[in-house]
């Protein structure tokens, strides 16, 4: 562990105004709004609305509108180092869904065109761009995802997990967000005006803003990123806690962890939306933290709210704010809001800025703020926090057999559980009520979770942070809304299945059911989304009196399963399913422990290695009882020669057991092998049929189980008993 200083050694930044820093600047400081009506794609009814839309990229590529934003802000920011980034962690709600909406449109039924569809694109395409062959995450916590990212590539700086990390947000306008904020009424027909009496809402908007995150002082003048906090209201799917309790807990965190008090704050760089609700909200949560509070408003009256883009874009302007000394206008604001008493600017204002504060808050109650410093304004502030293992004190399966007491028994048979259960068993342990409007994934979801926590044997103790993957999200409802756009000849979106439609949504569920007011964070990474979960919680867990949740659920979709993902050939059976489990930082009375000794993409030319130098510093190898390999069926000849090259090298006595034989294919199936690995460590035996041999007895010589990732990334999770209880 480190508490280095983590300093800000370049900035790329696109968005309506234009490209670069020099460009934003220049148009922050005339004041001038960039929203416009749409032209990107035309309507089949209506006048369009205004936009935040960005011009000049009409040259046609192969690549979605997302990924070319993301290089061209990757690239600026980049500039600001030599050599590969050590990892990207980027934020993303749309991914390829600009592309795949039209391929729809289309009917167009080539599943290769559709291959950079999924989220965790963006950030693949960049770590092949700049050969990073580190870890690669992607977050969507809906609009705060670029300030989510940017706080995790923070705590990978501060554990000494990395030197380099490439953050930010990204998204680009689509049908999806344009009609779907249109259907929630959350969008002012005469511009963005936050913070304004009479603002009707806000305005769709795309872009991308990235940070070059490094410990090593870079040359010239630069800032820093002093902290971050993240919080979950946990109070609606898409409305903001009435008393803004969850902004307030975002910014109170930021300031502890960058070790400053409110008076240290130069200026508040505001989400403010223009939505009524959301800017009523965030008003009332500055007012209760800052007595008097210091200069402050929001640029998306200028740039319009780019989503997943906007805490990266925001957090770009903020660098700007204390290197240049510029603190941006509120654009568009006329007269405020008397009931907010706030006083924003309301025209760029000049001086010394200290420390900023920017604020990102999303669907779901996902809310991100960080803290961005003058270089060396403060002194070094150690924010490090000694963790202890993630230890297991419940678990739950979902899969084709049923829960975790029907998959586990078939599974000790010897027999497969590929498939998908039936609604009515996916849901047998939840409340009519809660369910009544929910599809496929989030009634998952929240069945895991409600099983994982009534396992854990923690009472009345519920968790207090949730982790999630999903390799694609919410499927039924992202199908439904566009089918029903098509069909209504765009009249008739539905607000419910848009509100459904983030990734993010399910796991903002179980924030709800539990009142988990902590950390909310939803990675999508493919068919390596659970593992992100995973790593994602051990770096930003750190709650010493409630458990967390961490889980990982995919739905099998009829029509979006074979056409989007490479694994599922078109005619096949489908399967979905996922695992869940209740942690906590204390062993005593756990099942077991889990870690994530390794994440890693397989470009490397030493990846394998590297591998297994980080599982041989656990000094567990030797107590291995299963090795459980994961190998996605598009993957499998490049996962089968890695698997065998590994084992080449290890050359381990435990037996090997590809587990997607069992679990069937679906991008969380290793939380599902991990529910596995969990069940036979509580159980104390490998079931025979299982390995198609003998039983192997669980026991203080063989202890532990390896769940193995292969293809696109190298990951390892070790799921162990601890002898020291």
């Amino acid at each position: 562990m480190t508490d280095a200083t983590v300093y800000i050694a370049g900035a790329g930044i696109i968005s309506a105004f234009g490209s670069g820093l020099p460009t934003t600047e220049k148009a922050l400081r005339a004041n001038r709004s960039a929203i416009k009506p749409l032209t990107l794609f035309s309507l089949l009814q209506g006048i369009p609305l205004p936009v935040g839309q960005i011009d000049g990229l009409d040259t046609p590529s192969s690549l979605p509108r997302t990924h070319r934003l993301a290089r061209i802000a990757a690239s600026q920011a980049m500039a600001g180092g030599s050599g590969p980034p050590d990892a990207i962690i980027i934020g993303t709600t749309t991914g390829g869904i600009a592309t795949t909406e039209e391929l729809l449109r289309k009917l167009e039924d080539n599943k290769e065109l559709y291959r950079y569809h999924g989220l965790n694109t963006v950030a693949q395409f960049l770590a092949r761009e700049f050969g990073c062959n580190g870890p690669v995450l992607t977050v969507s916590t809906a609009c705060s995802s670029g300030a989510v990212a940017i706080a995790i590539g923070l705590s990978l700086l501060r554990r000494g997990r990395a030197r380099t990390v490439l953050v930010g947000g990204v998204d680009s306008l689509c049908r999806l967000t344009y009609f779907g904020f249109h259907s929630l009424q959350l969008v002012d027909r005469n511009g963005c005006r936050p913070l304004d009496e009479n603002r009707q809402g806000m305005a769709v908007a795309e872009g991308a803003g990235m940070l070059l995150l490094t410990t090593k002082a870079p040359h010239g003048r630069h800032a820093e990123l002093l902290g971050a906090g993240l919080s979950c209201d946990a109070y609606h799917a898409a409305a903001p806690h009435p008393e803004g309790q969850g902004a307030f807990m975002a910014m109170q965190n930021a300031l502890t962890d960058a070790g400053l008090q409110p008076e240290d704050i130069g200026y508040i760089n505001l989400h403010g939306t223009g939505t009524p609700d959301n800017d009523l909200a965030e008003s009332k949560a500055v007012r209760r933290l800052f007595a008097v509070p210091p200069p402050l408003s929001s640029i998306k009256g200028a740039t319009g709210h780019s989503l997943a883009a906007a805490g990266g874009l925001e957090a770009v302007v903020s660098a700007i704010a204390v290197t240049q000394g510029l603190m941006p206008a509120n654009t568009g604001l006329q007269k405020v809001d008397p009931l907010l008493g706030l006083t924003p600017l309301a025209s760029p204002a000049e001086g010394s800025v200290k420390a900023v504060l920017s604020n990102s808050f999303g669907f779901g109650g996902n809310n991100g703020s960080l803290v961005i410093g003058a270089s060396g304004a403060f002194p070094r502030h150690s924010s490090i926090q000694s963790c202890g293992a993630l230890a297991i004190h419940g678990y739950a399966c979902l899969s084709g057999a049923g829960n975790t007491m029907a998959t586990m028994e078939q599974v000790s048979r010897g027999i497969s559980v590929a498939g998908m259960a039936g609604m009515d068993h996916v849901s047998e342990n939840l409340p009519p009520q809660l369910i009544r409007r929910l599809k496929r994934l989030p009634r998952m979801t929240l069945s895991l979770a409600l099983m994982a926590q009534q396992d854990s044997g923690l009472g009345d103790q519920k968790p207090g942070a949730v982790f999630m993957g999903t390799g694609w999200g919410a499927l039924s409802e992202t199908h439904d809304f566009l089918a029903r756009l098509t069909a209504s000849k765009e009249q008739f979106p539905s607000p419910t299945d848009f509100v459904g439609s983030v990734h993010n949504g399910p796991a903002s569920q179980v924030a709800i059911m539990f009142a988990a007011t902590g950390p909310n964070i939803t990675a999508s990474g493919g068919d390596y989304s659970f593992e992100q979960a995973l790593l994602t919680a051990d770096l930003m867990f750190h709650d010493s009196q409630r458990p967390a949740l961490i889980l990982g659920a995919d739905e099998g979709h009829t029509t979006f399963s074979p056409l989007l993902d490479a694994s599922i050939a078109p005619g096949t059976a489908l399967a979905d399913g996922g695992g869940a489990f209740c942690v906590s930082r204390t062993t005593q009375g756990a099942k077991c422990c889990i870690t994530i000794p390794f994440f890693a993409s397989s470009e490397g030319n030493d990846s394998l290695e590297a591998m297994l130098t980080s599982l041989a510093a656990t000094d567990r190898p030797s107590r291995y009882a299963l090795i459980l390999a994961g190998i996605p069926a598009a993957m499998e000849e490049q996962g089968e020669a890695q698997l065998q090259q590994f084992l080449a090298l290890a050359q381990p006595s435990a037996p090997v057991v590809r587990y997607r034989k069992f679990t069937g294919e679906f991008a969380s199936a290793s939380a599902v092998a991990a529910a596995f690995a969990a069940s036979f460590l509580k159980s104390e035996v490998v079931p025979g049929n299982f390995l198609g041999g003998g039983d192997i007895a669980i026991d203080a010589s063989r202890n532990t189980i390896l769940v193995l990732g292969f293809g696109h990334f190298l990951t390892a999770m070790e799921l162990y008993v601890d002898t020291q209880q």
